[in-house]
C-alpha cells in the first residue's frame, strides 16, 4: 500500500507522567475543549517512528504525539478514564532497529503500538503481530499487514492516493496512460506492483511506473520518456524528490496534467520550482494541511498548548497528530481493565466515528471498508487543487461512502 509513503517522506525512549500542562488562550480553550483530567494508573501505548534518517526527518512525530498525549489526557480523559503513557522508540528506517522497537514495545508490555510513516514498518510490525499485540499505522506495507484481521488496524485508504485518485483522473480527461514517477522504496512500490495493475487493466488504462532512487538531482532522462508519451503524470515522493521530477518535466516541455502527494509540496517546493508550474496540480491528502479550516485549527491549538517549536506547516505532524487522536477515538467508551485483548475489540465493536483533524473522513474498523483488504478503516481521503502561489484550495472528501455492519 502506498499511503504510507505520504508519511514517510512528509519530512528511544519512553514517556513519563505528564506534567502540568501550559494555559492556552481564550481561543484555544475552546477548540480544546473543556478540561476533563485523566487520572489513575496510566495506560502504556507504545510509539514508533523512524526518527531522523537518510531519506528524511520524521522526529516531529515524537513532539507531536506527545504533545498530543498530554492535550487527550487533560481534555479527553485519557483512555478509559486513565492517562496515557507513551513509550517510545526510534527505527532510524534500518530494519534490524525496527525489529529491536517492535520487540522493545513487547518487554515494555505495552497495550497497543501506533506506527508513524516508515519504509520498515514490516520489521516492526511482525514481531508485534507475533505477540498479539494491536497495532495502528497508516497503511500496511504487504499484503500480510492488508489482509490480517486479527490485530492490525490501518486508518487510511492505501489504494486512494496513488493508485484509485490518478486513474480517476486520467478516466475523466479522457487519457489512455497515467506515469507514476516514484520514489525507489518498498514502502512506495508495493501498491503499485501488487495493486494497481488489475485495476488499471479493468479500467482500460496504461500504467508506467517510473522508479528513481531517492537522491537524483537531475531526472531529466527519466522525464524525457514521458514527453513523448502522453498522459497523466503522478509524482509519488518527498519534496527534494518532486522538486527534480518537476524540473525534469520543465525540461522536457512537459504541459499535461500532474497529481501528487501531498508532500511533495512544500516551501521549499514552492521555492524551488515556479508557481504558474505547480498550478493546477492536484494534490492527495492524509490531512488538510496549509490551509485554515476546523481540522488545522485544533492541530494548532493542540501543538501550540501542549508542545513547543512545532513546525505546523508540515503534513507529517499534523498525520502523527490525527494517528494518535484517532487511537484515542476508537476506543471511547471502553471500560474494564485495558489489555491488548480489549483494545482488539474495542477497535473491532467500534461505530463509525471521525478521525480528528481530517476534514471530516470517518473511520471504522470492522473489516469492511476494504474488503480485499481487512485491516483497512477508512475509504476514499483527502484532495486539493493547488493555485498560483503553490497554496492548496479548498480540500474536498473524495470517494468516502458509510462503513456499515
Amino acid at each position: 500500500m502506498t499511503t504510507a509513503l505520504v508519511i514517510l517522506v512528509a519530512a528511544c525512549g519512553s514517556g513519563g507522567s505528564t506534567p502540568a500542562s501550559p494555559q492556552a488562550s481564550a481561543s484555544s480553550a475552546d477548540l480544546l475543549g473543556p478540561v476533563a483530567r485523566a487520572s489513575g494508573a496510566p495506560v502504556r501505548i507504545g510509539l514508533v517512528s523512524d526518527g531522523k534518517n537518510q531519506v528524511a526527518d520524521n522526529s516531529i512525530e515524537f513532539a507531536v504525539a506527545k504533545a498530543t498525549v498530554k492535550y487527550l489526557n487533560e481534555r479527553k480523559s485519557g483512555i478509559a478514564g486513565r492517562p496515557i503513557e507513551l513509550v517510545t522508540c526510534e527505527s532510524g528506517a534500518d530494519p534490524s532497529k525496527a525489529s529491536d522497537c517492535g520487540n522493545r514495545m513487547i518487554e515494555q508490555k505495552v497495550v497497543a503500538v501506533i506506527v508513524g510513516g516508515s519504509p520498515v514498518l514490516a520489521s516492526i510490525w511482525e514481531p508485534l503481530h507475533a505477540a498479539h499485540v494491536p497495532t495502528l499505522v497508516y497503511s500496511g506495507v504487504n499484503k500480510a499487514m492488508t489482509s490480517d484481521t486479527e490485530s492490525t488496524f490501518t486508518i487510511s485508504d492505501g489504494n486512494f492516493g496513488a493508485i484509485t485518485l490518478p486513474l480517476q483522473q486520467a478516466k475523466d480527461a479522457g487519457l489512455k496512460k497515467v506515469h507514476v514517477v516514484v520514489i525507489d522504496v518498498p514502502a512506495a512500490l508495493d501498491g503499485l506492483k501488487n495493486t494497481a495493475p488489475a485495476l488499471y487493466r479493468k479500467a482500460g488504462i496504461g500504467l508506467d511506473v517510473i522508479a528513481v532512487p531517492p537522491g537524483t538531482a537531475d531526472m531529466t532522462p527519466q522525464m524525457q520518456k514521458i514527453a513523448n508519451d502522453p498522459g497523466l503524470v503522478f509524482i509519488l515522493g518527498n519534496d527534494s524528490f518532486c522538486i527534480s521530477a518537476l524540473n525534469g518535466l520543465r525540461a522536457v516541455g512537459y504541459t499535461g496534467p500532474i497529481s501528487a502527494i501531498s508532500s511533495c509540496i512544500t516551501d521549499a517546493t514552492r521555492k524551488a520550482v515556479s508557481g504558474g508550474q505547480l498550478k493546477g496540480i492536484t494534490i492527495s491528502a492524509n490531512v488538510p494541511i496549509g490551509q485554515d479550516n476546523p481540522s488545522t485549527r485544533l492541530y494548532e491549538a493542540v501543538v501550540n498548548t501542549y508542545g513547543s517549536g512545532i513546525d505546523t506547516t508540515r503534513a507529517i505532524g499534523m498525520t502523527a497528530f490525527t494517528e494518535v487522536a484517532a487511537f484515542q477515538t476508537a476506543l471511547q467508551g471502553i471500560s474494564g481493565d485495558v489489555t491488548s485483548r480489549s483494545v482488539i475489540a474495542a477497535f473491532k465493536a467500534m461505530p463509525e466515528r471521525e478521525i480528528p483533524g481530517a476534514l471530516g473522513l470517518k473511520f471504522r474498523c470492522n473489516g469492511k471498508a476494504d474488503p480485499t483488504a481487512p485491516s483497512t478503516c477508512v475509504r476514499g481521503g483527502i484532495v486539493s487543487v493547488l493555485d498560483a502561489k503553490g497554496d492548496p484550495g479548498t480540500y474536498k472528501l473524495v470517494g468516502t461512502s458509510p462503513i456499515g455492519n
